[in-house]
């Protein structure tokens, strides 16, 4: 992935979406060539030059500051997720590219003590845990009778984006099939921006492209999103409707892993 353009193009989706209204200002007279803000705008707004934003939005500036980033993310009107992106896709020194690399790449283990967890919860509510690719690391028996059972496919095929995008009985299962997709999409461009590097990942995100005729639209909007928390609606085969809230806590010591419950 060209972290380069992945900045540029996130900087120019976000100031596309905003008018001089939004931003408190006064549109300027004549046609404007562009949708949303101007480069000049947003250099202003940020209180930096508009050659300063015109390198940053080309990817042509490695070193940018807190405060910098700051003040262009209020520009553009980020929120905190969307803020965190701008971070993780500054981040262009070899060292902490190669270090975020070599963590996706190595096997993910769940602790027994959260396997245990999971059982314990096999009465009360489904449960996954998953790393930043969706990979399906775990499942207590009422998310495999809920979703699938990921433990019976191939490994390269335990992956919950996979079976959302991929799976035809996804869209019989999720009654808001096309939103939960985008989120799904919206939550591995996040990811992406956290591990550019990592092979899988970005093999993945190729596969969808080419399966999935909806991806490259979704992709391209740049949304980034987290599954944190929300209600889910499923027409379960055997139990019919069904409406059922989530939640997505972080696991401390295993950084990369998420319990979803």
């Amino acid at each position: 992935m060209d972290h380069n353009a992945e900045l540029g193009n996130f900087l120019r989706s976000r100031r596309s979406r905003l008018q001089p209204e939004d931003a408190g200002l006064t549109p300027g007279a004549g046609t404007r060539r562009v949708p949303g803000l101007r480069r000049e705008e947003v250099a202003q707004l940020a209180g930096v030059s508009t050659d300063y934003y015109t390198r940053l939005e080309q990817g042509r500036h490695p070193h940018v500051s807190e405060a910098v980033l700051d003040a262009v993310a209020s520009a553009l009107r980020l929120d905190d997720v969307e803020r965190g992106h701008l971070r993780d896709l500054t981040r262009t020194t070899g060292g902490s590219r190669q270090s975020r690399a070599h963590a996706a790449a190595r096997a993910p283990r769940v602790r027994p003590a959260v396997h245990q967890m999971l059982d314990v919860l096999g009465d009360v509510s489904p449960v996954l845990v998953v790393n930043h690719r969706r990979d399906v690391l775990a499942t207590n028996h009422l998310a495999q009778a809920l979703i699938t059972d990921f433990d019976a496919l191939p490994y390269r095929e335990r992956n919950l984006a996979r079976f959302v995008l991929l799976d035809p009985a996804a869209r019989e299962l999720y009654r808001d099939w096309e939103d939960v997709a985008q989120v799904f999409v919206a939550n591995l461009r996040l990811a992406a921006g956290r591990h550019p590097d990592d092979r899988q990942l970005n093999e993945l995100i190729g596969e969808f492209c080419v399966k999935v005729p909806q991806f490259s639209a979704w992709w391209d909007s740049h949304r980034v999103q987290q599954c944190a928390h929300g209600d889910q609606r499923f027409q379960h085969p055997v139990v019919g409707d069904l409406t059922l809230h989530h939640e997505t806590l972080a696991l401390p010591a295993d950084p990369d892993q998420e319990v979803c419950l």
